[in-house]
């Protein structure tokens, strides 16, 4: 299908993160932060950047939907607490006057003569890390089922749901891809939803970038999320493209053993929806 519907007020999309929170996310990376920090401060960020893609000079408009599933020793839940904790999904403007808190953070910038300065900016704080126990995953696909079938059916014309998946290790409670076909099944009339994956690692084996097959992933579980990732519609091929990754028509939304530099291109690749009006 096509994956060319035009972004309005009228039909927005929508965004819905699932993001594992076990215990092993609480494993340090190469930043010396957890997984688990590390991925938090990229979704706030990411965050923070769709609400400025949505601003005109009246406000923020709301082109966006956006949800946060957690999946752990908690079992699943809304991972936005606050005002935003009583539904998982919002349209972007709730999400733009409803933060946690807004931070102070360093900023390391150029100083115009060659050193580098730090400098204090505002960091809002949507989405806390956190990490224990098992890795649901089957239940928090159930639940994104759950959250995009009533939207769907109430934005038919609405370019499709995507899904940001980012997980560290294998499911505890059952094979996930049965449910992911039926995640997928799910469509408007622009196309079926769009399902992304990226397993974030401490080893040290080299990053994957949206391979077009399965050959050169190195285990059962590379290759089983691979699965799980939709084809790159063809606006996405090319905003990949431009961004220095080598990707094609067959090329999936999934990336394995993804850094922190590979988390950031992840989400901001997944989140380039169609056009805005």
């Amino acid at each position: 299908m096509a994956y060319t519907a035009e972004i309005n007020r009228s039909n927005p999309t929508a965004f819905l993160f699932l993001i594992d929170q076990s215990g092993s996310m609480n494993d340090q990376m190469s930043s010396c932060k957890s997984k688990a920090e590390q991925v938090a401060d990229v979704l706030n960020r990411t965050l923070a950047s769709l609400i400025i893609r949505c601003t005109k000079a009246e406000g923020v408009r709301d082109y966006f939907e956006i949800g946060v599933i957690g999946y752990g020793g908690n079992g699943v839940y809304n991972a936005f607490q606050g005002m935003l904790g009583s539904s998982v999904m919002h349209p972007i403007s709730a999400i733009e006057k409803s933060p946690l808190r807004i931070e102070e953070r360093k900023k390391k910038m150029d100083d115009g003569a060659g050193g580098i300065i730090e400098q204090s900016v505002k960091f809002p704080v949507w989405f806390e890390p956190h990490a224990s126990g098992g890795t649901p995953m089957c239940l928090a696909i159930t639940k994104a089922v759950e959250e995009l079938v009533p939207w769907c059916d109430s934005h038919p014309n609405s370019y499709p749901p995507t899904v940001l998946h980012i997980t560290d290790g294998e499911s505890t409670d059952g094979d996930p891809e049965e449910l992911t076909t039926q995640l997928r099944q799910i469509q408007t009339n622009d196309g079926s939803l769009l399902t992304y994956n990226l397993h974030v690692s401490t080893s040290g084996a080299n990053p994957i970038e949206f391979p077009a097959s399965e050959m050169g992933l190195p285990d059962a579980y590379a290759k089983l999320l691979f699965r799980m990732s939709s084809q790159l519609p063809a606006h996405l091929i090319r905003y990949a493209q431009e961004r220095g990754y080598t990707v094609g028509t067959e090329s999936r939304g999934f990336m394995f053993n993804g850094d922190i530099v590979q988390i950031v291109e992840f989400f901001d690749i997944g989140t380039r929806a169609s056009q805005l009006r």
